[in-house]
C-alpha cells in the first residue's frame, strides 16, 4: 500500500469525524484530499512518472484523462473529483464555506471515489 493510499484513508476518516462533530468546511478540505491523495497513487501506479505531477488541476486533468477516459472509471468519478475540488475551495477560502447538506454529499462521494478508484488499477491493490 501506498503512502499516498494511506493518506487517502486517513483523510477520508478525518472527513467522517469531522462531518459527525458539525465541522462541514473541515470535512470537505479533508474528503477533497482523500480524493487528491486517491487520484495521485492510482496515478503513479499507472505510471511512475506521474510522481511529478503536484498541482491540483494537473491530478484532476491526468486522472480524468487516464482512469476515466482510457480505463473506463465512470465518468461520475471525474465530476464529483472537480466539484469537490472546488467546494473545497470555498470551505477554505469563503467566509460562509459549505452548506451541510453539501458537505455530507461530498464526504459520501470521497468513500466512493476510493472504492472505485482502486478497482481501476492495475493490480487493484493500492
Amino acid at each position: 500500500m501506498s503512502i499516498q493510499w494511506e493518506k487517502a484513508e486517513r483523510a477520508l476518516i478525518s472527513a467522517q469525524v469531522l462531518l459527525q462533530n458539525g465541522d462541514r468546511n473541515g470535512a470537505v478540505n479533508r474528503a477533497y484530499y482523500s480524493m487528491f491523495y486517491t487520484a495521485r497513487s492510482a496515478l503513479v501506479q499507472i505510471d511512475s512518472n506521474f510522481a511529478k505531477f503536484k498541482s491540483h488541476s494537473g491530478i484532476i486533468s491526468q486522472f480524468s484523462k487516464y482512469l476515466v477516459v482510457e480505463r473506463g472509471l465512470h465518468p461520475n468519478f471525474g465530476r464529483s473529483y472537480s466539484f469537490a475540488f472546488k467546494a473545497r475551495m470555498a470551505a477554505d477560502y469563503k467566509l460562509e464555506g459549505v452548506e451541510m447538506e453539501k458537505a455530507r454529499k461530498i464526504v459520501d462521494a470521497a468513500g466512493k471515489f476510493l472504492s472505485a478508484t482502486s478497482d481501476y488499477l492495475p493490480d487493484s491493490t493500492p
